[in-house]
């Protein structure tokens, strides 16, 4: 039945995934203080491997309103593809990761995204931040860079947070993504673990250099590393 199901999601996807972000776009102007930088420098075509901090589940959706311009494909834990819920990130056109593994299937998938010009949207961290803070970096989202060509637009949101509490919505909640410069990265068949490692650093440096400072204290206290957004 599932099988059967799949042509489906690929045809109401693109409608829902554009109605829900308009309609998301009116809630936020509406219920929040929602301000978007940059958003001249997205690319308006070509692959394209959107990247950003992680602090709540509602990211996705607003990540993809801030740019506005252009269909964010994401990767999503795959706990979150259980039926009944699990409905909305299909329709979202999200496909499922397993995290903190080597999953090939969602490599292979989000290769073809980018192969077919496409954007993905990625969080390096792999994980939301439970804690309010910046998490540590996963490897993924270099690999996939790297192996693809694809270029880098790098993304910071902040305030979202603040939407783990319901109540702050009553309060309009300050909210803003800073979407930074895109850059090219030239594609290796086979990178290797230091080339991986130096373009994990610099997608996270980019990230953090559009942060504020309070969302660095654990991750600096923990690592021993320097405030990327000083």
């Amino acid at each position: 039945m599932l099988r059967r199901l799949k042509p489906s999601w690929a045809g109401v996807a693109p409608w829902f995934y554009w109605g829900a972000t308009y309609l998301l776009r009116g809630v936020l102007w509406v219920l929040g203080r929602w301000t978007v930088t940059g958003r001249e420098r997205v690319p308006l075509e070509g692959a394209l491997i959107v990247v950003s901090n992680h602090l709540n589940n509602a990211d996705p959706p607003i990540l993809a309103a801030a740019l506005a311009k252009r269909r964010v494909r994401f990767m999503a834990k795959i706990e979150l593809f259980k039926y009944p819920f699990g409905v909305v990130p299909r329709l979202y056109g999200a496909f499922p990761v397993r995290r903190f593994e080597a999953d090939m299937a969602a490599l292979l998938a989000a290769e073809r995204i980018l192969k077919r010009g496409g954007v993905l949207g990625m969080f390096p961290e792999g994980t939301r931040s439970r804690t309010g803070y910046i998490g540590k970096p996963h490897p993924g989202t270099a690999l996939i860079a790297l192996r693809s060509g694809a270029t880098v637009l790098p993304c910071a949101i902040v305030g979202t947070e603040q939407l783990g509490n319901p109540l702050n919505v009553l309060r309009k909640p300050r909210i803003s993504v800073h979407i930074g410069k895109p850059f090219a990265i030239e594609a290796v068949r086979r990178p290797t673990e230091g080339q991986v490692s130096e373009l994990t650093d610099r997608i996270f440096s980019e990230i953090g250099a559009m942060l504020p400072p309070k969302y660095f204290a654990a991750y600096t206290e923990t690592n021993g590393a320097d405030n990327p957004g000083n």
